[in-house]
């Protein structure tokens, strides 16, 4: 391998070393060219086809808080909207254990007890306040799609967030606001064949938050990948 193609893929192991979910944010706002060469650079994403089925919708300032405001309060009485696409029936075997501590990583960081649901609760609601956030991005697609054009709109969530790192912004993927994928329809005025995938809260991170200070494990490639040769 040249030291140039060397250099490339050192680059793009660094960023996804550095990439975590950040929880707790600054609330300096994100210049708007920032955020513009982070949609650039995201639009290159392959897809199907090359349908590029995303659709981005990005809240900041008064319109931030108004949508944050509205959620948080569906979120906190118990109510919500359901899923555009179906979420995991159940995590078993291995995928209980890494859901597991992944969790309890961030409890105990943040000193929350084990089996403290009223805490865990509270933690969770913090999904709607998007962390403190001053940006929240909508990722929707077209009914028709189906879930290809979820898949691809999940590769381009994942661009978006090395772009977004490598400029220097911190990023959280949330499916739970996709819990209100009916409330998020009616306040935007979105189609009813828009399907909402995720949300992407971004930011400057706080690095001086505790809560900022964990990092989660990943599974070796032996676990994950089976070669057949002959």
């Amino acid at each position: 391998m040249t030291s140039s193609k060397q250099d490339r893929v050192a680059v793009l192991e660094e960023l996804l070393n550095e990439r975590y979910s950040v929880r707790a944010f600054l609330a300096q706002p994100v210049p708007r060219e920032t955020i513009d060469r982070v949609l650039t650079i995201a639009q290159r994403t392959a897809s199907w086809c090359n349908s590029q089925p995303w659709q981005v919708l990005i809240a900041s300032g008064e319109a931030k808080e108004r949508f944050r405001k509205l959620i948080y309060a569906e979120a906190a009485s118990g109510a919500e909207d359901g899923h555009d696409f179906p979420p995991p029936r159940e995590y078993l075997g291995v995928y209980q254990e890494r859901r597991r501590e992944s969790g309890f990583q961030l409890y105990n960081t943040l000193g929350i007890a084990r089996g403290d649901k009223a805490a865990y609760g509270k933690q969770a609601l913090e999904n709607y306040n998007f962390f403190g956030a001053p940006h929240v991005a909508i990722i929707h697609t077209d009914e028709p799609l189906g879930v290809y054009g979820a898949v691809d709109c999940g590769a381009y969530v994942g661009n978006f967030m090395l772009a977004a790192q490598a400029l220097g912004l911190g990023t959280i993927p949330q499916a739970a606001l996709a819990r209100h994928s009916g409330l998020i329809r009616r306040h935007f005025k979105l189609g009813d064949d828009r399907k909402v995938v995720c949300g992407i809260s971004f930011g400057f991170a706080d690095h001086a938050a505790k809560v900022n200070s964990y990092r989660t494990s990943r599974a070796s490639i032996a676990d994950t990948v089976t070669f057949v040769d002959e």
